[in-house]
């Protein structure tokens, strides 16, 4: 009653004069620092008015897809599937220990604790197309590189959001099991698992799907997949090739996409 007074009264407001001052040249710094990035950038805007030209003559090209191709993607296809599965358990099974060296409530000291963020960060600091590039190095081209540059990729990832779940688990559980005299690894199995465990499997889901679609394009570099054909169709200007591709490639996205959501709504 007393809010809705003040409210007609013209005497509250959100924000005072020196926050709303603040967010107008905050706003306004933004627009200024966008603008002379663009124009360090040197855009040329002749190619913006030759765009829509452009466009429409590549689909035409492209248009229709080649049917007869379609086969010869499967193979590689399920290359690309398999290797968001394997790469997201290895990366799995190496973000758990970084996960709970990385989480303030489970790490031994602040050195462990160091070490684990700097592995989360690490990882997500380094694209996948990095990976892919240092893996192709190392081992060549081919699926090895492809799965290790996805796991590489999501352990910060994953480790990042698990040590987040597990400083927010509830104190008093793994008071009680210390309790009974269990040791570091029982509290950890019974205290810390069972309430992480439903967000591990939604956060696991979801880089799966994300892991999708990174290795569709992977294989630009060498490091297997749909990718590498995909470069190939473009290589040779077999567009209605390339068409065909990215209409499988938007299938399978759709689908791990569906079946992602499907998953992290059962286990909430």
């Amino acid at each position: 009653m007393a809010t809705d007074i003040a409210t007609r009264s013209g005497d509250w407001e959100r924000f005072d004069r020196r926050k709303k001052l603040l967010r107008y040249f905050g706003l306004l710094g933004t627009l200024i620092v966008t603008l002379a990035s663009w124009q360090a950038l040197g855009v040329r805007y002749t190619y913006l008015e030759t765009a829509p030209e452009m466009t429409f003559n590549l689909f035409q090209r492209m248009y229709p897809p080649d049917t007869a191709y379609a086969p010869e993607i499967v193979a590689p296809m399920i290359a690309t599937v398999n290797i968001a599965v394997v790469g997201t358990m290895v990366a799995i099974l190496m973000a758990i220990p970084v996960a709970y060296l990385g989480a303030r409530n489970t790490t031994p000291n602040r050195y462990t604790y160091s070490l684990g963020k700097f592995l989360i960060v690490a990882s997500r600091s380094v694209h996948v197309i990095i990976w892919a590039l240092i893996f192709v190095i190392l081992f060549g081209t081919g699926t090895l590189a492809g799965i290790l540059s996805v796991a590489f990729r999501s352990i910060g990832f994953l480790a990042k959001l698990l040590s987040e779940e597990i400083e927010e688990i509830d104190e008093t559980a793994l008071e009680a099991i210390q309790a009974t005299g269990a040791g570091r690894l029982e509290t950890m199995m019974y205290g810390v698992v069972p309430q992480v465990k439903p967000a591990f499997i939604g956060i696991s889901v979801y880089r799966w799907d994300i892991n999708v679609r990174e290795a569709t394009i992977i294989g630009f570099v060498g490091a297997g997949g749909i990718g590498m054909e995909l470069q190939t169709r473009i290589n040779f200007f077999d567009w209605n090739g390339v068409l065909t591709i990215l209409i499988a490639i938007l299938l399978v996205v759709m689908f791990s996409e569906l079946f992602s959501a499907y998953v992290r709504k059962k286990v909430r």
